[in-house]
């Protein structure tokens, strides 16, 4: 894995490398461009400006006698017309080409063109100059020519921009491959910690760059994911250990039994085995279930949310359930909360359940709105909770010693489950305050229908003789 990582790093530094000598690249060659077109047409400029003067020193000699230019001439394309347009005079080796330009200028001014391919110069390109003087028998003319200037002007040019080029883009890929590398070398750590990282070792943690920058939010960012991993796992691993002993107890008591029944099949009392062992399946499948449905709400897995009456909910909830201890309740109609209808009945008879095993006469449930919450109060009249003891019940297989004495079977998840859903449903579960006994108090949010009423008087259901 390390290697692919480092094998990456260099792919993504050469990428860059790559990205940045491109465009290196593409700047230069626009410079280069430009410059070689400012410098060709200074050149061209120059060029003409040259011939001028030549023309001009050429036609102030014409004037006093037509020069001979078959002994050479500074320039080696010359053409001199008299006024009726015949070659008076021509260099070597123009003097039996074609006239070698058409150009017709004022008889005061000059012109200029570029020329290829023309005639007289075929498969060349040239500046030309159409000059025009006078002498006393009219306007003469003096027609001149050099060689045009190339598109990459000369080679003292073309070789220090071609070097100046090369030396630009390797200087860049060089130093973008560097810089690179130096930003990526945090990159390479933190992989190799995470790579070092698994499920029974979450104790490694990145290192944090010294500055203040992206690569330093994703070190803490990591570092904060791993907390949470390492926290989650604990808590399964934590969860795991207690699940399997609190499986394991009423799959032992279970086989306890029927091998005590099988050494004396004959004089076994099967129906109480059958009792025995009933009771521990049924302590089992209360455990499984609760485990069920912890899973389901560490997943995050909730049903369908709908607007339902609570107050209809939990008075049906109450007339349902069997009569064990004395149940007054005071409930406010038409409370309206949003949630799952199964995951909140399940939370009240879950708070129920831990009433019952710890009232010794009876249990009081209210209902009502408070600040735009829907507030539902569980409480009995036990001997109560001590405060420091208040957050630990709700720990997944926390039991209190009171309740391992009054039910040595329950599972330690009704509570922790009845927290989870509240917190599902965007509500919270709390144990408050109470002059006798335990009193959970559950607020979600939740609003009242017009025709609501205040609480009705005081209910009380008895409860069969105990």
């Amino acid at each position: 894995m390390i290697r692919v990582s480092r094998w990456h790093r260099r792919s993504i530094r050469a990428r860059l490398a790559l990205l940045a000598s491109a465009v290196m690249a593409l700047l230069c060659s626009v410079l280069a461009v430009f410059i070689v077109l400012v410098a060709r047409h200074a050149a061209i400029d120059h060029r003409t400006e040259q011939l001028f003067e030549l023309a001009v020193e050429m036609g102030i000699q014409a004037r006093r006698e037509i020069p001979d230019l078959t002994e050479g001439s500074p320039v080696r394309a010359v053409q001199v017309f008299n006024p009726a347009g015949a070659m008076a005079a021509a260099t070597p080796e123009m003097a039996d080409k074609p006239p070698m330009t058409n150009l017709s200028p004022d008889p005061d001014a000059f012109a200029t063109a570029r020329t290829c391919d023309a005639p007289a110069f075929p498969g060349r390109c040239m500046i030309v100059l159409a000059y025009p003087f006078h002498r006393s028998d009219g306007v003469w003319e003096i027609d001149m020519a050099v060689p045009d200037v190339p598109w990459y002007v000369g080679p003292e040019l073309l070789v220090p921009l071609g070097a100046g080029w090369l030396l630009l883009v390797g200087a860049t890929a060089a130093g973008s491959y560097r810089i690179v590398g130096k930003t990526l070398e945090p990159v390479g750590v933190i992989t190799g910690n995470l790579a070092r990282i698994t499920a029974s070792d979450l104790d490694h943690r990145v290192p944090v760059p010294r500055y203040r920058d992206e690569l330093r939010d994703l070190a803490e960012t990591a570092n904060r994911t791993l907390d949470r991993a390492q926290s989650a796992v604990e808590v399964q691993l934590r969860f795991a250990r207690e699940a399997s002993h609190d499986l394991r107890s009423p799959l032992t008591a279970m086989r306890t039994h029927i091998e005590e029944a099988l050494m004396d099949p004959r004089q076994a009392d099967w129906p109480q085995v059958a009792r025995a062992v009933l009771g521990s399946v049924e302590r089992m499948q209360a455990l499984v279930g609760d485990l069920l449905q912890v899973a389901r709400l560490d997943a995050g897995v909730t049903g369908r949310r709908e607007l339902l009456d609570l107050s209809e909910l939990v008075r049906r909830e109450l007339d349902q359930r069997p009569a064990k201890v004395y149940l007054r309740h005071r409930l406010m109609d038409g409370v309206i909360v949003e949630g799952d209808r199964l995951d909140l009945a399940r939370l009240l008879n879950n708070l129920l359940d831990n009433a019952e095993r710890h009232a010794e006469s009876v249990i009081t449930v209210l209902l009502m709105l408070e600040d735009g919450d829907a507030v539902l109060e569980v409480s009995d009249d036990g001997e109560g909770i001590p405060p420091e003891q208040r957050e630990m019940i709700f720990e997944r297989f926390a039991r209190l010693e009171a309740s391992r004495v009054r039910d040595a079977g329950g599972t330690g998840l009704g509570l922790p489950i009845c927290r989870q859903i509240a917190q599902a449903h965007n509500g919270t579960l709390t144990l408050e305050d109470s002059p006798r006994g335990a009193r959970f108090v559950l607020r979600l949010p939740g609003y009242a229908t017009r025709n609501a009423d205040h609480p009705h008087g005081e209910k009380v259901r008895r409860s069969e003789p105990r």
